[in-house]
């Protein structure tokens, strides 16, 4: 399988995104350490060949884009997330938080039909490496406290404070 990489430049940050040929795959954290996309196309496509093709990533890196700039509220190319079944459910859950709004942790357990599964739900939004495309980001604690983001608090608050920028009655 081919797994097209690049790396996404935006303000100050650089990030990695990749996807298949089924679709974006992986959206890493502001400033990533590239040992991280690694890892995970290690455990996750280990028979994968990583190649560098901007025809094929370009879509992509231009949603992104448009989204870090205001232009753009939702995603429309393909996505080919890699999760067990519980996971892809969570990630599926979290798909459906409106933009500029934010849900809690026991919301999207209840929208899994696991209101008892707070704790796998927290893992499985933990697990998900489509950063911003699949919006985890969204996601706060009961009291509206901003919690557990894989890409850093800082990244949680910057995206959050952009979609309120856009849609600033949404929360």
């Amino acid at each position: 399988m081919e797994l097209y990489f690049t790396k996404l430049e935006w303000e100050h940050h650089c990030f990695p995104i990749a996807s298949t040929p089924d679709g974006l795959c992986y959206v890493g954290a502001f400033d990533e350490p590239s040992e991280l996309f690694e890892d995970w196309k290690r455990k996750y496509l280990p028979r994968a060949e990583v190649l560098i093709d901007d025809s094929r990533i370009n879509p992509y890196r231009e949603q992104l884009l448009g989204y870090l700039q205001g232009e753009q509220t939702a995603f429309t190319l393909p996505l080919h997330p890699i999760g067990t079944p519980f996971q892809l459910d969570v990630w599926q859950a979290l798909q459906a938080v409106p933009y500029g709004s934010t849900a809690t942790y026991s919301e999207i357990a209840a929208a899994v039909a696991r209101p008892r599964a707070i704790r796998a739900v927290g893992t499985a939004i933990g697990k998900n490496r489509l950063l911003l495309v699949i919006p985890c980001h969204r996601i706060v604690g009961k009291n509206g406290d901003l919690i557990g983001y894989w890409g850093g608090l800082n990244m949680k608050r910057r995206l959050l404070a952009l979609e309120q920028e856009i849609c600033p009655n949404s929360m």
